[in-house]
C-alpha cells in the first residue's frame, strides 16, 4: 500500500505512455516509475547472446542509475504508463528502491542454481508471485512468455526449457491454457516454495 508521502510524490509526476514493443529511453537524471503495464530489461553478452535482466511492473523503478551493464534496454511488453521521478527525489522513494534490490537479489539467487529444472521452476514461482492473477486452477502469470523468453531468463536453451515445461505439466505443477500463457496449479501448493 502506498503511504501518504508517496501519494504526495505521485501528485506532481509527469506521466508518459509507451506502446507494446517500444523501447523506453533512459536518461541519467531521472527514474521511470511504472504505474501500468510490464517491461523486460535486457542486455547482450560480448558474444552477442541475449541476457534477460528482469521483468518489472507496477511500482517498479527503471533508470540509467540502476544497472551497471551496458547496453541496457527496456522493452515494453504491454502498454506502459510511467512517471518521471528526478534523482533528487530519491529520498521519497527509498522503500521502492529497497524492494527492487530485494527482487533482483531473489532472481540472482534463483539463477545461481546449477540445475536448469530448478531454475525454471523457481523463476516461474517468482513470476507468479510478482505478476500472478488468481484463476480457478491456480495462479496465471500475466506475462506472455515464449519458451525462448524463459530460456533467456534462466540461461538455457529453448529446447531444454520446452522439455522441462512439458515435465512440469506432467507433474501437475503448471498448465498452458493458451499459447505463451502459464498457470501454476494449486495442486501441491507450489506457492509454498521459498525462494530464499
Amino acid at each position: 500500500m502506498i503511504d501518504t508521502l508517496q501519494e504526495n510524490l505521485w501528485d506532481y509526476i509527469e506521466y508518459q505512455t509507451f506502446q507494446p514493443n517500444e523501447l523506453i529511453s533512459l536518461e541519467a537524471n531521472f527514474y521511470w516509475l511504472l504505474q501500468q503495464g510490464k517491461v523486460k530489461c535486457s542486455t547482450w553478452t560480448q558474444e552477442g547472446n541475449p541476457v534477460t535482466l528482469g521483468y518489472w511492473g507496477f511500482n517498479d523503478l527503471i533508470g540509467m542509475s540502476l544497472p551497471l551493464v551496458h547496453p541496457y534496454h527496456v522493452k515494453c511488453l504491454t502498454e506502459v504508463k510511467a512517471g518521471r521521478i528526478p534523482l533528487e527525489e530519491t529520498g521519497k522513494i527509498t522503500r521502492l528502491i529497497q524492494r527492487q534490490v530485494q527482487q533482483t537479489e531473489e532472481i540472482l539467487y534463483i539463477l545461481r542454481s546449477e540445475n536448469t529444472y530448478n531454475r525454471l521452476r523457481q523463476i516461474l514461482i517468482w513470476l507468479a508471485q510478482k505478476f500472478g492473477r488468481e484463476v480457478a486452477l491456480g495462479k496465471s502469470i500475466d506475462l506472455r512468455l515464449t519458451h525462448q523468453d524463459l530460456a533467456d531468463l534462466v540461461g538455457s536453451t529453448r529446447v531444454t526449457v520446452t522439455k522441462f515445461i512439458n515435465q512440469l505439466e506432467q507433474e501437475n505443477f503448471l498448465t498452458r491454457p493458451r499459447r505463451n500463457t502459464f498457470v501454476l496449479l494449486n495442486t501441491g501448493n507450489p506457492y509454498s516454495d521459498k525462494i530464499g
